[in-house]
């Protein structure tokens, strides 16, 4: 374990809000940093560092909260090319390790381990042409015990985001290999719309709330 130092935003342990994880008590490693400005995003405060830590560092303040899953967020967290190490260290303590990611960057050389939730940016993001296609190629070549540590998700604002989505996944068979999850920019389009959407395409995903959120809509982060 070396003494490179990570750029962290926050550590902190809450309620998994989202993924097929949710509802389950969660430690969040949140790294500082992304080179992208999506529309809606809901951590810009991310982009700031609040502290340098060593790995060695982040491991025993996130084990120290107790929690069976880690989750490693941001940001963007594969900016730092210490994650990677990061994750394996936390593979190899036995908890359940999360990788979530912006989608930006290929996901090929992760810990097998990890289980990779994989955002796909819609138009309304404004960063849908940055999509790494490489990861949905690399998910549906997984074998089939690998391909369930693969997680896709789409967060949608509007109805040309919807078409979009339904259109990628009509070309890409992900529904039928891996958990794909489908969500809503929160105040922008009413979850109830994208339920309807759905139902009438018969779409084979998982719809999701942002759970965290529910809970604790006055927190604008640590939740």
């Amino acid at each position: 374990m070396n003494d490179t130092r990570l750029n962290i935003s926050e550590i902190f342990r809450s309620i998994q809000g989202e993924s097929s994880y949710a509802g389950w008590p969660c430690t969040f490693i949140r790294l500082a940093g992304c080179s992208h400005n999506c529309r809606h995003c809901d951590s810009l405060y991310a982009k700031i560092t609040e502290e340098r830590l060593t790995t060695k560092e982040v491991l025993t303040r996130a084990l120290a909260l107790k929690t069976d899953i880690i989750e490693i967020t941001g940001g963007e967290p594969l900016e730092q090319a210490e994650s990677h190490s990061l994750m394996t260290e936390l593979c190899n303590t036995g908890r359940k390790v999360l990788l979530e990611t912006g989608g930006f960057m290929p996901v090929a050389g992760i810990d097998p381990r990890v289980h990779k939730i994989i955002d796909l940016k819609p138009p309304s993001s404004g960063h849908e042409k940055d999509n790494c296609m490489e990861n949905i190629t690399l998910a549906l070549k997984a074998g089939e015990r690998m391909r369930k540590s693969f997680e896709f998700k789409l967060v949608l604002a509007d109805r040309n985001d919807y078409l979009w989505a339904r259109d990628l996944l009509g070309q890409n068979p992900l529904q039928e290999s891996c958990t794909v999850l489908m969500g809503v920019v929160a105040g922008t389009l009413s979850p109830d719309r994208l339920a309807g959407w759905i139902l009438e395409d018969s779409l084979r995903i998982r719809m999701q709330l942002q759970l965290h959120k529910l809970i604790w809509p006055e927190r604008t982060r640590g939740a």
